[in-house]
Formats: structure tokens, C-alpha cells, sequence
């Protein structure tokens, strides 16, 4: 996320702290925060999509401040399937979003990679995969942040046999909403879109290669479409302090 747009003297930082829990764990006040929260960066929605998104989630990443109230969530899942001839396991993300005067915070990646660490120590032996699907590209910008490689992206093509897994992953989940041709999930109507404020890029954002490809990748992100991404989660394929998180959680 981008840095907090709040002037930080007057404001001083507000101390952040992040988990995993099972989504079965959330009380009806917990959703009812969370759904608020949906409800501010999100149209073309209502409650019951956004009840049925987390019940297809294993484990909700949850952001809280000093009292607790919730100021961002990730949903997770994660599944397993075959690649190449050989079983691989993959993190599915959905909705992530972060209260816009906690953009700055860095409390919801950490906790997200160490959660990736784990999943990784408890199947070492198998190939670890992050599924994500993007409406916004400030989420798309997790990717280059955290890896090195990734796919798609603007520095050459996807490599068949990753285009082949994105399809696999995508179709399970989506269905017929899913275009192998663009490599995008368009529903008949919109599941929900970033509302105007939210999902238009600056002049200065829409300089960088990372959202220029975004926007040029997926046109209708303004209607809700979501672009499938892929990045395996290995140690060699993580940026430094990413790695660093990820290796410490994988011992």
C-alpha cells in the first residue's frame, strides 16, 4: 500500500498489530467491522457476496489497533494441486484492504509473510505457490515488492507450463467467469469494484512499469475484473527483507 496521506506529526503512528485466524473463529461483530470496512473502498457489492467470498476462505489475516478494532484483513485459503507431474501447494488471496490512514503499516505483509514461512515448514518438500487475484494495482504492486519473479508481467511472457497452473487454479475457483485469453476473471456482473477514489491511478503512479502494465493487462478493473497473477514462494525467488521474514518462518 501506498504511504499514509495523513500528516504523521500531528497524527502520531497508531501501533498496528496483525494474525491469522480461522475464518470460523470471527464473531458476528468481527464481520460486521470487516463488512464496514469492505464497504468504504468497495461498490457493486453487498453483505451476502461478501459472507459467501468468506466462507470459501480458509483463514482471515486480520490487522487490529491498541483497541482492537479491526483497520485491515487478507482472506487466505490454501490448496494443493499437481504441476509439472508433481504435486505442488498453493496460498490463494483474496480481498485485501487496509484502512487508507494505516497504508503506511507494514504490520499486515510482515504477518503475511511468516504465515506463507509456515505453510512452507510444514511441506517443505513441495513447491509453494501464491495465487492472487487482482482488482487494483496497488495489490499488483505486492508482487514485484515481494519477488523477483512473478507472472504475468511486463518483462516477457508467461512461461507456458506457469500459464497452464494459473488456468488450472482459476478455473477450480471461477469457473467460466475465468478468460484464458486475457487471463482475467470477468463476472456478468461486478462482484465488486473498487470505488473511483480508490482504483484510479495517479499521474505519477501511472508512470511505473508495474502499474502501467496492470492497467493495460486488465482494462476492466473499474467493473470489478481481476487479473490472476502467479509467484512461487521460495526462498531464491524473495526480494531481501522478504526473504529474511519467510526464511525466519520456515525454521
Amino acid at each position: 500500500m501506498p504511504a499514509p496521506t495523513h500528516n504523521a506529526a500531528a497524527h502520531p503512528p497508531i501501533a498496528l498489530t496483525s494474525q491469522v485466524v480461522p475464518v470460523h473463529s470471527l464473531g458476528r461483530s468481527e464481520r460486521d467491522e470487516m463488512w464496514a470496512l469492505y464497504h468504504r473502498f468497495y461498490a457493486g457489492t453487498n453483505r451476502a457476496l461478501f459472507e459467501d467470498d468468506l466462507r470459501a476462505k480458509d483463514s482471515l489475516l486480520v490487522m487490529r489497533d491498541d483497541e482492537r478494532r479491526i483497520q485491515g484483513f487478507s482472506t487466505l485459503a490454501v490448496g494443493f494441486a499437481e504441476h509439472e507431474g508433481r504435486v505442488i501447494r498453493y496460498v490463494y488471496s483474496g480481498d485485501t484492504i487496509v484502512d487508507r490512514a494505516h497504508w503506511g503499516s507494514q504490520s499486515l505483509a510482515f504477518t503475511w509473510l511468516r504465515y506463507v514461512g509456515e505453510i512452507k515448514r510444514e511441506r517443505p518438500e513441495l513447491p509453494l505457490f501464491w495465487f492472487l487475484i487482482v482488482k487494483g494495482h496497488r495489490t499488483y504492486r505486492y508482487l514485484p515488492t515481494f519477488a523477483r519473479t512473478f507472472w504475468p508481467t511486463w518483462t516477457g511472457p508467461t512461461p507456458t507450463a506457469t500459464a497452464d497452473l494459473m488456468a488450472r487454479l482459476a478455473r477450480e475457483r471461477f469457473g467460466t467467469a475465468y478468460d484464458l485469453g486475457s487471463g482475467v476473471i470477468r463476472h456478468s456482473k461486478s462482484h465488486g469494484h473498487l470505488v473511483p477514489e480508490f482504483a484510479e491511478a495517479s499521474d505519477r503512479e501511472a508512470g511505473r512499469d508495474d502499474v502501467r502494465f496492470f492497467l493495460a493487462k486488465n482494462p476492466g478493473y473499474r467493473s470489478g475484473d481481476e487479473l490472476v497473477c502467479l509467484c512461487e514462494l521460495a526462498s531464491a525467488n524473495l526480494r531481501p527483507l522478504a526473504r529474511r521474514i519467510f526464511d525466519g518462518a520456515t525454521r
